[in-house]
């Protein structure tokens, strides 16, 4: 087996290779976006709770119903706010375990094309072994065989 043979292969590991950077490189990225999505859920958590705490104490001081139904209005919004970002952290968490599923299989098709590729290189060598020990064999009988017998055709001549 030749290098010619061989470059075929050697450009499918190398597109595989450049699918899998590629890959790693969206899961990166997505995974980025899902640290993010999850530190906004968490502050939109953390800043209801504290708005709640805050209107709390201010609702045991003066009940003004204007003033309740702005706040049970503003946390209905600051609800579905929360409820949004956990979705969208959820759908990041999704999209990094895709991600990190390409990846893995673009790494699996990069290593198989090279066991591929060693395995053809090992029965090249194979081969080529079994050829030059058959061109040693062939050589070797020619030499007993003019050895025995060469001696007879020089004693005729």
């Amino acid at each position: 087996m030749t290098d010619d043979d061989l470059q075929p292969l050697r450009f499918l590991i190398a597109q595989a290779e450049r699918q899998r950077d590629e890959a790693l490189a969206e899961l990166m990225k997505a995974e980025s976006a899902r640290r993010a999505a999850a530190a906004k859920a968490e502050d939109l958590v953390a800043y209801r709770r504290d708005y709640e705490q805050r209107w709390s104490a201010q609702f045991c001081r003066e009940g003004q119903i204007e003033l309740v139904r702005c706040y049970q209005g503003f946390m209905e919004r600051l609800s579905q706010a929360v409820d949004q970002q956990a979705f969208a952290a959820a759908e990041a968490v999704m999209l990094v375990e895709r991600a990190g599923a390409l990846v893995r299989g673009h790494e699996q098709r990069a290593a198989g094309l090279k066991k591929l590729m060693e395995r053809r290189q090992r029965e090249g060598r194979a081969d080529a072994e079994r050829g030059e020990q058959r061109q040693s064999d062939d050589r070797a009988a020619r030499a007993a065989w003019t050895q025995a017998h060469g001696n007879g055709f020089n004693a005729a001549a």
